[in-house]
C-alpha cells in the first residue's frame, strides 16, 4: 500500500464515512472521523440516521465489498442473528406488479442485517483500527485551505459542549461523507470554485415502519419486497430481523404516503400484498411505535465533470449521490466507492481526487440509471422521459413479465439490480430471445423493433 500522508479526516461516521476511514487507514498514519452524534455501544438507530428505523437491504454487491474490507464481517453478522437468503424460495420479490419466478437461483447470498446492527458492527471494527480515532459529539464548521486555495489542508471543528472553541484539524486529505447535509458545494463556491452541476428527480417518497412479532406458524418468506407499480404508487417490505422479530415498512410516492398506525398500514397494503403476508401481519403483535421518514429527491452532484477542484478533498457516499431508498442502493454503492478509493490510493501519483471521482462514477452511473429509470415509470414522478428511457422501460416491463415464469430472465434481472452485472447484460441476445419468446405473438410483432432500438 502506498503511504499518502500523515493525517486524513473523514466528515461523518455514516456507513460511507466508516468505509472511507477503513480504506484511508491503510495509507495514512492517522485517520480522524468527525461525527455530530454521540455514538453509543448499542445497536440502535441514531439521530443522524433517521432512515435507520426502516427496512434496509444490503445488496449482494455491497456484502461482497464489505467482506473484502472487513474479512469475517458477514459471519459475525450471521452469528449475531442476521438472516441469510440462500434459496430464493425464501425471497418474495415483486417489482412493477410482477412476482419474479420462485425458481430463480442467481447464485449469490443475500444478507439481511438491520441498518443499526450493520452500522454498529462496522463501527466496532473501524474503532478497533489502531490508526483511527472517532471524534463524536463534534460539529464541522468549515474547510481550511492554503494561501493559493488550490489545496484543502484541514477542517475547522467544534465540540458540541458549552464553552467549546473552534479547533483546526490539519489534514493531508479531507473526505466529506456527511450525506444529504453536505456543505461541500457551498464551501467550493467560497474558495472560488464552481459548484458541481446537479441532476435531480423529485420522488417525494414516504415511509412508515415498525417492529412486529409474528405468531408462530404464520411466518412468510425471510424477505418480502413488493415495489410500486405504474398503476400503484405504493409498496411494502417485511423481513426477519436479528432477534426473531420482523420489521414492517410501507411506502408511497407523493400523495400516497402510508398511514402512521399499524392497523392502517396493514389495511393500506392488503390490496396488493399476498394473502399469507397480510394474514401474518393482521395477527402480529406490534412492538414499537410507527416511525416515519420522507425522502424528497434523487440527487447527483457531478464532481466527475468539474474542470477545477482543490487537492486534498473528496466527496463520498450520499454527499455525491443519493438514491430513492426503496431500491436499497445507498450502502452498497458506498461500499463500491470504498473499493474504488482503495484502488486509487494504491497507485502512485498526486491526482487522487480526480481519479477517485472518475472511478466512483462507474457504480454511481449504474445505480443512478436503475433508480431514475424505475422512478420515471411512475406517473406521479415529474421529469423528462426521452425516447431512450421510454424504450428501455418498455423493454424492462416485458422482461419482468417474462421473469414471472422464466428463472433465467429473472436471475439476470436480480444480478443487475444487485449491482453485480451491468445493465447491458439485460440486452444480451440470449436474454432478448427469451423475452421475445415469452411475450404474446401480437406483442412480439409490435415491440421487436422497439426492443432492438432500446439496445442501441
Amino acid at each position: 500500500m502506498v503511504r499518502r500522508g500523515e493525517h486524513a479526516v473523514v466528515l461523518g461516521a455514516s456507513m460511507a464515512g466508516l468505509l472511507a476511514a477503513r480504506v484511508l487507514a491503510d495509507s495514512y498514519d492517522r485517520v480522524t472521523v468527525v461525527e455530530r452524534d454521540r455514538l453509543g455501544a448499542a445497536y440502535e438507530p441514531r439521530r443522524g440516521v433517521p432512515q435507520g428505523k426502516h427496512v434496509h437491504a444490503l445488496l449482494p454487491s455491497g456484502s461482497q465489498a464489505l467482506e473484502v474490507l472487513f474479512p469475517g464481517l458477514l459471519a459475525d453478522l450471521v452469528s449475531g442473528g442476521a438472516k441469510v437468503v440462500e434459496d430464493y424460495t425464501e425471497f418474495y420479490f415483486s417489482i412493477a406488479g410482477n412476482r419474479l419466478s420462485s425458481d430463480v437461483q442467481p447464485g449469490v447470498l443475500t444478507y439481511l442485517p438491520t441498518r443499526p446492527r450493520l452500522e454498529g458492527c462496522v463501527r466496532e471494527r473501524v474503532r478497533a483500527l489502531p490508526r483511527v480515532r472517532i471524534a463524536d459529539g463534534s460539529d464541522v464548521v468549515g474547510l481550511v485551505s492554503d494561501g493559493t486555495r488550490r489545496r484543502v489542508i484541514g477542517v475547522r471543528v467544534m465540540a458540541r459542549a458549552a464553552g467549546s472553541a473552534e479547533e483546526v484539524l490539519s489534514a493531508d486529505l479531507v473526505v466529506d461523507a456527511m450525506g444529504r447535509g453536505t456543505r461541500t458545494p457551498t464551501w467550493l463556491r467560497g474558495l472560488g470554485y464552481e459548484m458541481p452541476a446537479e441532476e435531480s428527480v423529485s420522488v417525494h417518497m414516504g415511509y412508515s415502519s415498525l417492529s412486529v412479532r409474528l405468531q408462530p406458524g404464520t411466518e412468510p418468506e425471510k424477505l418480502v419486497l413488493i415495489g410500486p407499480a405504474p398503476d400503484r404508487p405504493r409498496g411494502m417490505a417485511l423481513f426477519a430481523t436479528e432477534d426473531d422479530t420482523w420489521l414492517f415498512t410501507a411506502t408511497g410516492y407523493r400523495g400516497h404516503h402510508p398511514a402512521t398506525s399499524f392497523e392502517e398500514m396493514v389495511d393500506g397494503i392488503a390490496a396488493f400484498a399476498p394473502p399469507h403476508v397480510v394474514d401474518a401481519l393482521r395477527r402480529a403483535e406490534p412492538l414499537s411505535a410507527v416511525a416515519t421518514y420522507r425522502y424528497d429527491a434523487n440527487r447527483r452532484r457531478r464532481y466527475d465533470r468539474l474542470s477545477r477542484f482543490p487537492q486534498g478533498l473528496i466527496v463520498f457516499g450520499d454527499a455525491m449521490c443519493g438514491f430513492n431508498p426503496i431500491y436499497a442502493q445507498g450502502m452498497s454503492v458506498a461500499a463500491l466507492q470504498a473499493i474504488a478509493l482503495r484502488d486509487c490510493l494504491c497507485v502512485g501519483g498526486d491526482d487522487v481526487e480526480r481519479r477517485f471521482f472518475r472511478a466512483a462514477a462507474a457504480p454511481v452511473d449504474v445505480a443512478w440509471r436503475l433508480a431514475v429509470g424505475a422512478d420515471l415509470t411512475q406517473p406521479l414522478v415529474e421529469g423528462a422521459r426521452p425516447l431512450q428511457i421510454r424504450l428501455v422501460n418498455r423493454y424492462v416491463r416485458h422482461l419482468l413479465e417474462v421473469g414471472r415464469h422464466d428463472p433465467v430472465v429473472a436471475a439476470q434481472f436480480l444480478l443487475v439490480s444487485a449491482l453485480l452485472d451491468h445493465p447491458s447484460r439485460l440486452m444480451r441476445p440470449e436474454i432478448i430471445a427469451r423475452v421475445l419468446r415469452g411475450m404474446g405473438r401480437s406483442e412480439r410483432v409490435a415491440d421487436a423493433e422497439l426492443i432492438h432500438m432500446a439496445g442501441e
